[in-house]
């Protein structure tokens, strides 16, 4: 799935020294690159460019306006607009070395412009993330988050999350810190199909290791985004996730009270980097 860019370089041919050693002959050997962050810039524009004229992003651009900005208007009070203010993202892996990777970060772009989301208001985090890779971000006009949150991040706000093939665990994490009816409903996620995570796995694990995402995937509201059979390993089973205050409300008030912090003692692949203890 992931796709490897290394460049090849050309050794050519040595000069003799003696009359007695043989003349090498051309081969191509691989050379590992070393951090280039306009090149990389330049690559995830390219990818960027690239999918602006498919077929599968036009669709996802047609059914997220109309989700979201007619959600907009309808939940219009006045001096408090419910358009998304701000994006976080978290776990693009590293797109500079990965095709996937930069596929999934042109695209978030095509997103920021799509949804009048300035890039300047979008926070990234991967704990993969090299130097020249977060010097990339920041030259794109990402803001770049310092340390591994685990997806634990509140919103007091409209927020979308872009979390593309992300941990059952960073899922259930952003909802346990968010586990409100207010701030519930601040919360867009473009991501994992949650229908797709509940066909996979047997139920009664689901409701012992992951609580919220398991109680969030009865009152959310999931749309499917399309993929093309060519991106298909880089946007398959990708859904809209919303929560309606509507929706919300028909949970039993029991179901807010006290929300215990995850802690995953049965898990054994947690499919996330957790943040390194001091």
């Amino acid at each position: 799935m992931m796709a490897s860019d290394n460049e090849w370089q050309v050794a050519g041919r040595r000069k003799k020294s003696s009359s007695k050693k043989k003349t090498e002959p051309s081969v191509y050997l691989p050379v590992a690159e070393a951090g280039d962050s306009h090149r990389d810039e330049r690559r995830i524009k390219d990818a960027m460019n690239e999918l602006r004229g498919e077929e599968f992003w036009l669709e996802w651009k047609d059914i997220l306006r109309g989700r979201l900005f007619t959600r907009s208007r309808a939940n219009q009070t006045g001096a408090q607009s419910d358009c998304l203010q701000e994006c976080v993202c978290y776990g693009l892996g590293t797109f500079s070395t990965c095709l996937s990777a930069r596929y999934q970060l042109g695209l978030l772009l095509l997103l920021l412009d799509a949804l009048e989301i300035a890039v300047e208001r979008c926070s990234v985090y991967d704990p993969v993330f090299s130097a020249t890779e977060c010097e990339t971000l920041r030259n794109l006009g990402f803001k770049v988050i310092s340390e591994n949150e685990e997806g634990k991040r509140a919103v007091h706000q409209p927020t979308l999350f872009y979390l593309m093939h992300c941990g059952k665990a960073l899922y259930n994490n952003l909802l346990w810190r968010n586990w409100s009816c207010q701030n519930l409903a601040n919360l867009v996620v473009i991501g994992n199909s949650f229908l797709g995570i509940q066909e996979r796995m047997l139920q009664r694990e689901l409701q012992r290791d992951y609580a919220y995402l398991f109680t969030a995937m009865s009152v959310c509201e999931e749309t499917a985004l399309p993929c093309s059979q060519r991106f298909l390993d880089v946007f398959n089973d990708t859904s809209l996730i919303q929560f309606t205050p509507e929706n919300l409300k028909k949970l039993p008030k029991s179901s807010w009270s006290d929300p215990e912090e995850p802690q995953y003692q049965h898990c054994q692949d947690l499919e996330i980097i957790r943040k390194e203890k001091r």
